[in-house]
């Protein structure tokens, strides 16, 4: 199978590429986003892997749902993999997708092979001061107001003042943003703020002894690109600051982004995947 096809599970929509038959490669958007922000390096990853998008409820073409709290939503993801008979794979999340990521391991070792965390915040005192753009769209009163009157050129504004290189956002990905309400992506930055305040995500992956790798630009201006080092602490990790990128190096750097994940997943291939309650 290498053309893309799409189908709903859990709630969630899911979109397939690459053959069914290559090493699974599960991919996981962070708040606010789509599955669709992983296109830049889908064609290269599906060479090589089965690669499972998902759009996680709320966003994108994947319906709200009851809760957004991090365990709950990796469970969803788990029950999906479950009734595709995919595990273990090879897990990689951008920004909070990463603690979905860290979540599903967390619950379900026996499901992950693997884990990369794309600008994935540590821990909240490593959260630097939010660019304007992003504050007046999600403080209230008028945030609220001004969310439903968001022009196309707003939105690219949005996605843009994470990167610290131009980024091309397409009709597509717009369109996919637009979608996610302003409740939704509020609840989703009080929720995973919650989880790594819990507990820092370098100390939950230290207890799962799974193969990391943590991608950070070193010009990110949403994490304090210095605090990529905490995961240091991590054994089996290994850190790759990228230079001149942003939050978004799948759109910045999209050649050298999944050039780290074939490389990490090729060579964590042959590792078996925890075992439950080890």
């Amino acid at each position: 199978m290498n053309e893309h096809e799409t189908e709903y599970l859990h709630g969630m929509h899911v979109v397939h590429a690459g053959p069914r038959q290559a090493p699974p490669l599960l991919l996981i958007h962070g708040s606010g986003a789509s599955g669709g922000f992983w296109n830049p390096v889908v064609p290269a990853l599906a060479e090589r892997h089965h690669v499972i998008r998902i759009d996680l409820p709320g966003c994108g073409q994947s319906p709200p749902a009851h809760s957004y709290d991090v365990p709950a939503q990796a469970h969803r993801v788990a029950a999906m993999l479950d009734d595709l008979g995919l595990g273990p794979v090879a897990a990689a999340g951008h920004s909070s997708g990463g603690y979905i990521a860290t979540a599903l391991a967390e619950q379900r070792p026996d499901l992950v092979r693997s884990l990369a965390l794309l600008s994935c915040g540590p821990s909240p005192d490593a959260l630097l001061p939010q660019p304007a753009a992003l504050r007046i769209l999600l403080a209230p009163p008028f945030g609220r107001l001004l969310w439903s009157r968001r022009s196309d050129a707003m939105i690219r504004r949005g996605i843009s003042a994470t990167a610290a290189l131009p980024v091309e956002i397409s009709d597509e990905l717009v369109a996919e943003v637009r979608g996610i309400s302003y409740r939704t992506f509020r609840t989703l930055l009080r929720r995973n703020g919650e989880y790594i305040a819990e507990r820092s995500v370098p100390e939950r992956l230290a207890a799962l002894g799974v193969p990391v790798l943590v991608i950070f630009g070193d010009a990110d201006p949403r994490w304090e690109p210095s605090s990529a080092h905490r995961y240091d602490a991590v054994p089996n990790a290994r850190i790759e600051l990228l230079p001149g990128v942003g939050h978004m190096p799948v759109l910045e750097a999209p050649e050298t982004t999944g050039e780290l994940l074939l490389d990490f997943t090729a060579a964590t291939a042959e590792i078996p995947p925890a075992k439950p309650g080890t």
